[in-house]
């Protein structure tokens, strides 16, 4: 094995030999950046790139683009986006990309990612366009995509209701700036189609319509939909404010109002609509009811509100839609001269009561009841130099939650933040997501001091510390504790060469083996890549992760990883390979992949093995793309993966994703 070991790592020091490259996409090498291992389990950051895929696919114009389509993009500041404002209405449409370079607070690698989601119109139309003109001139785009498996699980044999194959189906239609509606329909691997409970053929279906830029009104959504208001205190549907990603946007705040376009099953349902009242006001409101799957006690209480969506066995189907869930809400905005003001409140109702299991003590401050209110005051005030931004809010039995953070630009390179926030244990709401180290808008209070700085164009550094003191229980804790996480990253750029390094320094406190005091957890995580991006459609990136965990006995995990690309007129090729080897599950490595479009690939990694991918995308005359990826994992410590109805009898696991997209 070691033999075996060796001639792996030579073969991935050979293959990382620099090439000539053609670089990633800039957006994907920022989610590579600011990505930590938490954000890689997290739904939020699969629904961020999405997102950015509809971005890119369907960029905006800037002589059009509202504050809220600016905030949409999860790499600009609240200063930047002040200025992106300001400098349009102070000089009106602009003429080119070339005058962001007049927004000094854009840095060269932020104004190459905004080329990626914004263009320039000839000229900024006067008012709405007729119907006709938006039927004979809207682009339509058809995605049809599939995984074929070549292995069988055990629920394939027995236990799954439908085959094992996972496809979906989007279909979207698109004018500008001004109209967008379409229709998603998605299947897992295992889930019965046009059968059993899933008589309409997929097992998730998304309708979205939505009209913008139309007077006042700036923006109407039917169908599903997504809302963020403030700092995610009451609601935030958005983008994941990770700890690196807080830093780079300096802890500014979100309110939006967009169509949900992707596959996730985390949407509002129903009406919304953002109008604008003059004088820097806007009111946001939305109403929705939809069904959501549920585990019911006994009594027919719901126990866990589920959010997995899968529907594969007589079991998880018989949760389907067990819940439905009305929410009403909105919020009133005022936005002028720097200063933010908005209040923010949110209804929920659901139609049986929410009695989750209490007998542990970290669960005794779970929402419950069948009626929960939580409302807040956002605010900020941007300055040249100064920005500070918060959000607090009550829910209905007036337990407190603030966040509050204030950056300061000390020059053109240089930024520092501080951050506070306080979530009462009793805290209680279904709907927030803000910035936390335990994942939870509850039972956390703590400070994060970030600094970023850019002292030339070549080189970039982020630094950060994070403290966070946890009142009550918590999952393996059973007592107060405490977390202490840090982190140091630095990335330089040599010409077509990019290299990076970080290094994060994480503890957090659990049980001992009776539960009589605590023990630390400590991990130490490395990364370090080198990329080469020349002009002649090749390309290379060279990556080391590794890992040390100290709890009871030190267990290490490494991972060197390489990929490659290459482009040619109708062709684009992409390759991957990596050799890992872990201790066990907890010093686990991730790694992302490139996939089809709208497909987010993040895997994790631990045992030993290798990990090899090939996907070709070709252009098909105008109107027509064929994507293909094939993936191989072989392990070399087991003959058996997964556990349950996942579990696969042999060492390896292949598939193969094919997608197709027509555009007319």
């Amino acid at each position: 094995m070691e033999d075996r070991s060796l001639l792996l790592l030579l073969i991935v020091l050979v293959f990382g030999m620099p090439v000539n490259a053609q670089e990633a996409r800039p957006w994907e090498r920022y989610l590579n950046e600011v990505m930590m291992q938490e954000d890689s389990e997290s739904a939020s950051w699969e629904e961020t790139y999405e997102q950015l895929c509809e971005l890119e696919q369907h960029p905006f114009d800037m002589n059009t683009a509202t504050r809220e389509q600016l905030e949409a993009l999860p790499f600009l500041t609240a200063q930047q986006v002040e200025e992106l404002v300001a400098y349009h209405d102070r000089y009106g449409p602009m003429q080119s990309l070339g005058e962001l370079q007049m927004i000094r607070s854009l840095d060269y690698g932020q104004r190459r990612l905004l080329a990626y989601f914004v263009y320039v119109g000839e000229e900024e139309p006067e008012s709405f366009p007729r119907v006709g003109t938006i039927a004979r001139y809207g682009q339509h785009e058809l995605i049809a995509t599939g995984r074929i498996p070549f292995y069988e699980r055990k629920g394939d044999r027995e236990g799954y209701l439908g085959y094992p194959y996972r496809h979906w189906l989007r279909y979207q239609f698109t004018y500008g700036d001004w109209v967008k509606f379409g229709l998603v329909g998605a299947q897992d691997a295992g889930e019965p189609f046009f059968t059993h409970r899933n008589k309409w053929g997929y097992d998730y279906y998304s309708l979205y319509f939505q009209w913008q830029n139309k007077g006042r009104l700036e923006s109407l959504c039917l169908g599903n939909y997504r809302v963020s208001m403030g700092m995610g205190l009451v609601m935030n549907s958005e983008f994941s404010l990770g700890k690196v990603a807080i830093l780079q946007t300096m802890g500014r705040s979100t309110n939006s109002l967009r169509a949900h376009s992707s596959r996730s099953n985390s949407s509002l349902q129903g009406i919304a609509a953002t109008v604008g009242l003059g004088r820097g006001l806007r009111l946001t409101a939305f109403a929705s009811y939809r069904p959501m799957d549920a585990t019911l006690n006994k009594d027919s209480t719901a126990a866990t509100i589920l959010s997995t969506s899968y529907h594969r066995t007589e079991t998880e189907m018989s949760k389907k839609n067990n819940l439905h869930v009305q929410k009403t809400g909105g919020s009133l905005r005022y936005n002028k001269h720097g200063i933010h003001l908005g209040v923010n409140a949110l209804y929920v109702h659901l139609d049986r009561d929410l009695r989750p299991n209490t007998s542990l003590l970290y669960r005794q401050h779970y929402p419950q009841g069948r009626d929960f209110l939580n409302a807040s005051i956002s605010y900020s005030l941007i300055r040249s130099r100064l920005t500070l931004s918060g959000e607090t809010a009550l829910d209905k039995t007036g337990h407190p939650a603030t966040i509050n953070s204030a950056s300061y630009r000390l020059g053109d390179g240089l930024g520092i933040m501080a951050l506070q926030r306080f979530y009462s244990y009793g805290y209680s709401s279904l709907d927030a997501q803000s910035f936390s180290d335990g994942g939870r808008v509850q039972n956390e209070s703590g400070i994060y001091l970030g600094l970023s700085w850019q002292p030339s164009p070549s080189f970039r550094m982020a630094v950060y510390t994070d403290y966070a003191y946890f009142a009550w229980a918590k999952y393996q804790v059973s007592q107060s504790s405490y977390s202490w996480d840090n982190l140091l990253q630095g990335t330089w750029l040599r010409r077509n060469w990019t290299f990076s390094a970080r290094y994060r320094y994480r503890l957090r406190q659990r049980d001992d083996g009776g539960k009589t005091a605590l023990i630390n957890r400590t991990e130490h995580r490395c990364r370090l890549s080198a990329e080469y991006a020349g002009v002649s459609g090749f390309g290379s990136r060279t990556q080391f992760d590794g890992g040390y965990c100290a709890y009871g006995e030190g267990e290490w995990g490494t991972m060197f990883s390489e990929s490659f690309s290459y482009t040619y007129r109708w062709l684009r090729l992409y390759a991957g390979f990596g050799y890992y080897h872990t201790d066990s599950y907890d010093s686990r490595i991730y790694l992302y992949e490139r996939g089809p479009l709208y497909t987010y690939s993040m895997s994790s990694f631990y045992g030993e093995g290798i990990r090899y991918w090939l996907m070709a995308r070709i252009n098909i005359g105008k109107k027509l793309v064929l994507t293909g990826k094939i993936g191989v994992t072989d392990y070399f410590d087991r003959a058996t993966i997964g556990s349950g109805y996942q579990q696969v009898d042999a060492s390896s696991l292949s598939d193969l994703d094919i997608q197709l997209r027509w555009g007319f």
